[in-house]
C-alpha cells in the first residue's frame, strides 16, 4: 500500500506522542520533532506508510535517547488483555473457531497509533462480539488450513497477542497436523509485539517463535532476515494481523495471505473498500 495524503499528518502526530511519552526533557522533545521533520522530508509517492513511519519513529527514538518509549503502554496492554483472555478461557469449550478468529480481530483495536486506551478492552470486547465481520472469508481460510501443513502467523500489537494466542490454540485443536510459526519484531517499535513479548506470553509452548529480523512495522520483505524469508516462502497459509502487515504486503497479491484486522483509519478502509471501523477477514488478491 502506497502512502495516502492523511499518512503524513498521522506520522507527525505520532512523533509528538513519542517525544511526550518518551521524555520529560523539553530540549529532547524539541530535538526529537526536529529530527522527525528532517526524516519526513524524504516522503515520496512510493512510500509505504508502515516503513516510512518506522524509519521516522526510530530516528526520534535515537534523538531523545529512549529505545522503547512505549514500554509502559505495552506492559499495561499485555496485563489487561491477559486478564480479559484468561476470563474467556475459563469457558474455552464454549468458544468455537469462528468466535476465536473474531476475538483475534477484536484484539487488533489495541493500538497506541490511534490513541486507544487499553483500559477499555473488556468493555469493547463485549460490544464488538455482537458485531458482524464486514468481510468474512474465514470459510476459505479454514479450508486452506485443512489442506496445509505449515502456517505462518504474523503478529501485530502487544495486548492483542493474547487474543492471538487463544485463536492459535483453537487452530491447533482444529488442525493438529499444522506446523505453526509465529513471528514478532526483532526489537521494539511503537507498541508492536517483539519476539520477547511472544515468549513472555507463552507462545513457545505450542508454536515456533521466529523473528522477522527487523524492527520495521509490518513485513518489509526486502529487510527481513533470511530465516524469516525461508519460513515465509514455504508457508502454505499466512495469517497477517493488523494494518502494518497489510500496508507492507498488500501489493504482493499473494493468495496464501489472509488479513485479519480492524480498519482503524481512512486510508486502510479506502484500500480495503470498507467503512472505517470495519472488521475483516480477507484473502489477498
Amino acid at each position: 500500500m502506497k502512502i495516502h495524503y492523511e499518512c503524513f499528518a498521522c506520522a507527525a502526530n505520532q512523533c509528538q506522542k513519542i517525544v511526550e511519552i518518551g521524555t520529560n526533557d523539553l530540549k529532547l522533545r524539541k530535538r526529537g520533532v526536529i529530527e522527525a521533520a528532517k526524516l519526513m522530508a524524504r516522503i515520496n509517492n512510493d512510500s509505504i506508510p508502515a516503513i516510512f513511519g518506522s524509519e521516522v519513529f526510530l530516528g526520534v527514538y535515537r534523538a531523545i535517547g529512549n529505545d522503547d518509549p512505549f514500554r509502559d503502554y505495552k506492559e499495561l496492554s499485555n496485563r489487561l488483555a491477559e486478564g480479559v483472555v484468561s476470563d474467556i478461557e475459563k469457558e474455552a469449550e464454549k468458544i468455537d473457531l469462528k468466535t476465536a478468529l473474531k476475538l483475534a480481530i477484536i484484539g487488533n483495536v489495541i493500538d497506541f497509533a490511534v490513541g486507544y486506551a487499553p483500559e477499555k478492552i473488556e468493555e469493547d470486547v463485549k460490544t464488538m462480539l455482537g458485531e458482524e465481520l464486514y468481510v468474512d472469508e474465514s470459510g476459505e481460510l479454514f479450508e486452506e488450513l485443512g489442506r496445509a501443513r505449515t502456517l505462518l502467523y504474523l503478529t501485530d500489537n502487544c495486548g492483542e497477542i493474547y487474543f492471538d494466542r487463544l485463536f492459535i490454540k483453537k487452530l491447533k485443536e482444529a488442525f493438529p497436523h499444522l506446523e505453526i510459526y509465529v513471528a514478532g519484531k526483532e526489537g521494539p517499535i511503537i507498541n508492536d509485539a517483539t519476539v520477547e513479548d511472544l515468549r513472555e506470553a507463552g507462545f513457545d509452548g505450542f508454536t515456533e517463535i521466529i523473528s522477522a529480523g527487523t524492527r520495521i512495522v509490518g513485513v518489509p520483505l526486502d529487510r527481513v532476515s533470511e530465516e524469516f524469508k525461508e519460513v515465509f516462502e514455504r508457508a502454505q497459509v499466512i495469517i497477517a494481523k493488523g494494518q502494518g502487515n497489510f500496508e507492507t504486503l498488500s501489493e504482493v497479491k499473494d493468495g496464501r495471505i489472509f488479513y485479519l484486522l480492524k480498519a482503524k483509519c481512512k486510508p486502510i478502509a479506502r484500500e480495503l473498500r470498507v467503512p472505517q471501523g470495519s472488521m475483516v477477514c480477507m484473502r489477498a488478491r
